[in-house]
C-alpha cells in the first residue's frame, strides 16, 4: 500500500514544489528593501524615496504647506506617482505630519516604525505581532511588509485613504476618506463606503466623531448575503462584484490605453468620486514646466450642489453661503455682505461681515432705515424654513417687509407668485440653479451699519443683560460704542498670569497674550498702554472710540476695556498667526494665492474704514506690524494707534496732528478734501 502511495506522493509533490517556487520568487522579487533601512525627512523635499522596481511609484516623505500657526516645515509619509512631473500622492498616514529630520525605518526587530524628529515612535504598522523579513515599494503603487514565509502581512492597499489604483480591491466595509483640502490630507467632510449589504455609498461627515449624515449617493446593488467587493481593475474600470461574479459598472467611460495613460480614483475634498487619466511619457525639463494635468474621465456624483442636500449639515458649500455647479465642480461663494470664513478653502462657509441680530430694542435687523435686502435669483437655502406667508396680496416688497419685521429673520425667499418662506442663521445647503424656483432676499445692514446704541442704558454682553453704572453708562455715552466689556485690572492680571508673555510691543504700549476670562478655552491680546507716553490717554481715547464703532471680518475685534487709575487697557481677539510681516519675512513665503487673498482682506478692511463706517476712520499707520491673522490666514487690520475720526469739519486739524506727531504724511493725509480710500496702499513682495 506504502509502495503504490509514494508516486502519487512524488506527484503531488512535483506540482506542490513549483507553486512553492514561484510564491517564494515573487515574495524574493518583491522583496527590495531590508532590516535597517530608512528614510529620513528632510528640508526642500530633498528626502531620499524607497522607488518601485520600473521607478513608477516611491515611498517616502513628501513636504507639506508650511505650517503658520508653528512656522515649521512639516512631510506626510506617502506613497505617490512618481514619472509624472508634479507627484500625486495615492496613499499617506495623512493624521501623522511629521517635521524634518522624523525617519521611518523597517528595524532590526522586523517592525515598520515612524519616528518624529525627537526620536519618539509617532506610528507602527500593524503586522499582527509577525516579524517583517522585508518590505517591498511594488510597480502597482502597493507598499508590503514581506515576512520569512514570503507572505504579505501588511499592505498599503488594505487600507487606502482617499485614493485607490489599478488593481486595488476596497473590501466590505472599506471606505475612502476625502481630504480636509487641498493642501490639508487629514480626513475630511466624506466618506466613500463598501457597505456589508453590497450597497457602495457616499456619505458627508461630522467631525470630529466623523457620524455620517444621510448618504447622497448610492449604487443600489445591496441585497443579502451579497458579499460585494469594489473593484479597479486592471484595465482601469471600476465596477461592483459580488460572491457570484455578478457586475455592476460604477464607470463606463474609455479610459484610453494603459499603455498611453496612468490611472487613479479618489473621492475629493469636495465629496465627489472622480476617475482620472494622466498621460505617460518622458519629460524633459521644458516638457515638466508645461506638462498636462490629471484629467477627469468621470464625475460621480455629477452635481454635487444639489446631491448634497439634508437636513442635517452644511451642504457642499458651509454655511451662508451657496453653491453653483461649474465645470462639474461646486463653486462656492457668498452672498453680498459675507466673506469665506477661510479664504483659501471656500467650501468652510460664509461669515457676516456685520454683527449678528440682537433682537433689542431699535436693533439695526429691525430699523428699515438701516435694512437693505440684496437679491439672488435662483437660490435658496431649502432647509432654513421656519414660517411661511401665503396669499395673492404677497408679493415681492411684501416679503422684504415680513422678514424686516421679524429680528430672526435672515432671509427671505419669494417664490414670484404668492408665497414668502423666512429663514433663519445659520444659512444652510445654499444652492443657486436654473432649475431652483425664487428670489433669494439677504438682510444686511445698510453700508454696515451695526453700532446703533440704545437709549437704554442696559447692555447686552455675552448672553446676559447687565444693568451697568452710571460711570461706566457715561463713559460708554461718551464713546458710542455697545457690546464691549469693561474688565477689572484684577481680572487682566490675572489673565496673562501678572503679565508674562509679551507678543509685541507697539509705539505706546506692549501686548501680552492672555485667557479670556469669560470662555478659558480661548485666548486674548492684552494691549498694556504706556501712561509715561504724552499721547497715551489721546490713543485710548481714540482706539476705543475707533473700534468700538466698527465690526469687519478683516478688522482686529475689540472685546473689552480697562480703565483703573493710571491703568488703562485694551482688550483684543487673540490671532494666532501673528503679524503679516512675521509671514512675508518668514523662511518659506506665502504663496502668490494667499498672499492675494492677504491683500484682498486688507482692502476690504480698508475699504469699510474709509467708506463705509458711519463716521469714516483713517489709520495712517498700514504696513505689515500691524496687519495680524488668524488662524485661517485672513488678514485683520490692528492698531489704530495713529487713527484720527475723519469728521469733515475736524480734518484738517486731524492731518495737522499726524504730521507733527509721526514727522511724515502718508498719502491719505494729503490734499483739502482727497478721499483717503484713494491712497491706502501696502506691498505683499
Amino acid at each position: 500500500m506504502a509502495f503504490r502511495a509514494k508516486p502519487f506522493r512524488l506527484c503531488l509533490l512535483s506540482l506542490v514544489f513549483p507553486l512553492l517556487s514561484a510564491i517564494l520568487a515573487v515574495g524574493q522579487s518583491n522583496c527590495g528593501i531590508n532590516l535597517g533601512s530608512v528614510l529620513t525627512a528632510g528640508a526642500g523635499g530633498t528626502s531620499r524615496a524607497w522607488i518601485s522596481p520600473a521607478g513608477e511609484f516611491a515611498f517616502g516623505f513628501q513636504p507639506l504647506v508650511r505650517s503658520p500657526s508653528t512656522n515649521q516645515d512639516l512631510f506626510l509619509l506617502a506613497i505617490w506617482y512618481n514619472q509624472i512631473p508634479k507627484p500625486t500622492i495615492v496613499w499617506s498616514l495623512n493624521d501623522h505630519p511629521v517635521q524634518e529630520g522624523s525617519r521611518i525605518q523597517i528595524t532590526d526587530e522586523g517592525q515598520l516604525i515612524l519616528y518624529n524628529s525627537q526620536g519618539q515612535q509617532v506610528w507602527m504598522a500593524e503586522t499582527g505581532n509577525e516579524r517583517i523579513a522585508c518590505a517591498g515599494m511594488l510597480d502597482s503603487g502597493n507598499f508590503v511588509l514581506i515576512n520569512g514565509a514570503s507572505i504579505y502581512i501588511w499592505e498599503s492597499f488594505r487600507l487606502p485613504t482617499d485614493t485607490i489604483l489599478p488593481g486595488q480591491r476596497l473590501s466590505k466595509d472599506g471606505r475612502l476618506f476625502s481630504r480636509r483640502s487641498d493642501t490639508d490630507y487629514a480626513d475630511g467632510k466624506f466618506q466613500l463606503r463598501m457597505q456589508l449589504d453590497g450597497n457602495l455609498v457616499l456619505y458627508p461627515v461630522f467631525l470630529p466623531t466623523q457620524a455620517v449624515a444621510k448618504a447622497y449617493w448610492a449604487s443600489g446593488t445591496n441585497r443579502p448575503d451579497a458579499d460585494s467587493e469594489l473593484v479597479f481593475d486592471e484595465a482601469g474600470l471600476i465596477y461592483i462584484e459580488d460572491r457570484n461574479r455578478n457586475i455592476f459598472n460604477v464607470t463606463e467611460r474609455d479610459l484610453g490605453s494603459r499603455q498611453e495613460f496612468y490611472y487613479m480614483a479618489r473621492i475629493d475634498y469636495d465629496g465627489a468620486l472622480r476617475h482620472y487619466n494622466h498621460p505617460r511619457g518622458n519629460y524633459t525639463a521644458d516638457a515638466r514646466r508645461h506638462s498636462p494635468a490629471w484629467s477627469v474621465v468621470q464625475t460621480t456624483p455629477e452635481d454635487m450642489c444639489s446631491a448634497v442636500l439634508g437636513e442635517l449639515g452644511s451642504g457642499a458649500c458651509g454655511y451662508n453661503s451657496y453653491c453653483v455647479s461649474s465645470n462639474g465642480r461646486p463653486n462656492c461663494l457668498c452672498p453680498e455682505g459675507y466673506s469665506h470664513a477661510d479664504p483659501l478653502d471656500t467650501s468652510q462657509g460664509c461669515m457676516p461681515n456685520f454683527q449678528l441680530p440682537s433682537c433689542q430694542q431699535n436693533g439695526w435687523e429691525l430699523n428699515a432705515d438701516f435694512v437693505e435686502f440684496t437679491e439672488l435669483n435662483n437660490t435658496n437655502w431649502p432647509f432654513n424654513d421656519y414660517e411661511l406667508q401665503t396669499g395673492p396680496q404677497v408679493d415681492k416688497e411684501m416679503c422684504k417687509e415680513f422678514c424686516l419685521r421679524d429680528c430672526f429673520c435672515a432671509a427671505a425667499i419669494y417664490n414670484g407668485k404668492d408665497q414668502c418662506w423666512k429663514k433663519r442663521f445659520p444659512l444652510s445647503n445654499g444652492i443657486q440653479s436654473a432649475s431652483v424656483n425664487g428670489i433669494a432676499l439677504i438682510k444686511v445692514p445698510r453700508n454696515n451699519e451695526t453700532t446703533l446704541c440704545p437709549e437704554s442704558k442696559d447692555r447686552y454682553i455675552g448672553g446676559y443683560f447687565l444693568l451697568i453704572s452710571q460711570e461706566d453708562a457715561e463713559f460708554a455715552a461718551n464713546f458710542n460704542f455697545i457690546w464691549i466689556r469693561r474688565y477689572t485690572y484684577k481680572e487682566l492680571e490675572e489673565a496673562t498670569g501678572s503679565f508674562k508673555q509679551q507678543l509685541g510691543r507697539g509705539s505706546f504700549g506692549t501686548v501680552y497674550k492672555g485667557v479670556n476670562p469669560s470662555n478659558p478655552m480661548r485666548y486674548i491680546a492684552i494691549k498694556r498702554l504706556d501712561m509715561a507716553v504724552n499721547e497715551g490717554e489721546n490713543e485710548f481715547t481714540t482706539e476705543v472710540n475707533a473700534i468700538g464703532q466698527t465690526h469687519h471680518k478683516n478688522l482686529v475685534n475689540l472685546l473689552g476695556y480697562c480703565d483703573e487709575g493710571n491703568n488703562r487697557l485694551l482688550v483684543y481677539e487673540y490671532m494666532s498667526n501673528g503679524s503679516l510681516a512675521s509671514l512675508l519675512f518668514s523662511i518659506s513665503r506665502p504663496r502668490w494665492n494667499q498672499r492675494l487673498q492677504i491683500a484682498f482682506g486688507i482692502a476690504r478692511g480698508l475699504t469699510y474704514l474709509h467708506e463705509e463706517c458711519s463716521t469714516q476712520i483713517i489709520h495712517c499707520d498700514v504696513k505689515p506690524q500691524n496687519i495680524l491673522l488668524d488662524e485661517y490666514l485672513v488678514p485683520k487690520i490692528s492698531d489704530f494707534g495713529l487713527a484720527k475720526l475723519l469728521l469733515f469739519e475736524q480734518s484738517r486739524v486731524a492731518r495737522s496732528h499726524i504730521r507733527e506727531r509721526s514727522g511724515t504724511l502718508h498719502p491719505s493725509g494729503l490734499g483739502k478734501h482727497r478721499s483717503p480710500q484713494r491712497w491706502t496702499s501696502i506691498a505683499l513682495v
